[in-house]
């Protein structure tokens, strides 16, 4: 998502940053900052993941809340990293990100932000600082991350929107409830955004669409990363019908009548972006990548033979690691590069930023 990420169901007000504290000078070892899609400030260096692949800094007016919320990120940062690589089956490349009041806001509510669906001139991104609330930098992090995993592909338009808050949801354990968009969609009538793809990722109802739309594939039983693949490939042209063709074999004409009589068949309609339970299915082994399937044999194999041999805990951690060192790694797609826009691609909450269409007989233009 390169949105902010935002929500009706927000009432509170934010509290304001911290400002008039002194900016500590530089470090000597500090990297040269790059130019950042809105944030005009002093970037103050907080740190680099472990892997070196996420350089994260802090609006050091924010004072120590903004930075507790940076040094988390640092030290979450390769996690959501492996497991974005894992979603969408290539390794991203480096990112630089900076925690500041997005909007004024230091509760997450600002959303996040960046220029482009790439690593190559995407990689600045900015997230809202969340004071005494770590997990929602992560989660933000990872609405832009999944982005530039897409390549291109999705970028702007309603489907990728969908996924890159899906990518949020699950790799940062629903830490952006409050930023959901399928509640609204529902209450305004459910236009069919499964046969058409809304060329806007600011539309809450288009997105919302989308999130119903993959958490009623999770609940059949397809992972987000099957979902996330497919999706990448028909890129932008492509619709969430397409998707579901060629996940089920089915004629894409029935995507909608088949997902609107689930939806409708609700007990409680929709009240969340997961109303089908999507994210707590266990993913099939069928539906993700061999080297994957085959690395996590080796794993269960080695831990098995070491408690069969009566090995203590610390031997069984030093042979799994050897198991995943020498275990396939998943091989990047080589194609042509994907053409995409340089502009901001913010990921925002649908009570501030994101619009709905009020709807008669269809979305309205």
């Amino acid at each position: 998502m390169s949105h902010p990420i935002r929500s009706s169901s927000i009432s509170k007000k934010s509290p304001m940053p911290y400002r008039g504290m002194p900016v500590p000078p530089p470090r000597r070892d500090a990297p040269i900052p790059p130019q950042w899609p809105s944030y005009i400030g002093t970037s103050q260096f907080v740190g680099t993941s472990p892997s070196g692949k996420v350089t994260v800094y802090v609006d050091p007016t924010l004072g120590q809340p903004g930075l507790t919320n940076a040094q988390d990120l640092v030290n979450d940062a390769d996690r959501v990293v492996t497991a974005n690589d894992t979603i969408f089956g290539t390794p991203g490349g480096p990112v630089t990100v900076i925690v500041f009041a997005l909007g004024g806001n230091t509760d997450g509510t600002g959303g996040a932000d960046h220029m482009s669906c790439d690593f190559v001139n995407g990689g600045a991104i900015e997230v809202c600082a969340s004071f005494g609330d770590s997990a929602r930098v992560s989660a933000l992090f990872e609405a832009e991350l999944s982005e530039c995993s897409m390549g291109g592909n999705l970028c702007g338009v309603s489907t990728g929107e969908a996924l890159s808050r899906w990518c949020a949801s699950v790799i940062g354990n629903n830490a952006l409830s409050d930023f959901a968009t399928g509640p609204q969609w529902y209450q305004n009538g459910m236009p069919d955004y499964v046969d058409q793809t809304d060329p806007t990722d600011q539309d809450a109802d288009s997105t919302g669409n989308g999130m119903v739309f993959i958490s009623w594939l999770m609940s059949q039983g397809y992972s987000l990363g099957t979902i996330a693949q497919t999706m990448v490939s028909f890129e932008e042209a492509g619709t969430l019908a397409q998707v579901y063709a060629t996940l089920t074999g089915d004629s894409p004409s029935n995507a909608w009548p088949n997902f609107s009589a689930a939806v409708n068949g609700l007990i409680n309609g929709v009240t969340s972006d997961d109303p089908f339970g999507g994210a707590t299915q266990p993913a099939q082994l069928a539906h993700l990548a061999p080297w994957t399937v085959e690395m996590a044999g080796k794993v269960f194999a080695t831990i098995l033979t070491d408690i069969a041999a009566g090995k203590v805990p610390h031997q069984i951690v030093a042979s799994v690691r050897a198991a995943m060192i020498s275990a396939p790694k998943a091989k990047a797609s080589i194609g042509a590069p994907a053409v995409c826009s340089t502009r901001s691609h913010r990921l925002v909450a649908s009570g501030k930023a994101m619009q709905a269409h009020l709807h008669a007989n269809g979305p309205a233009d």
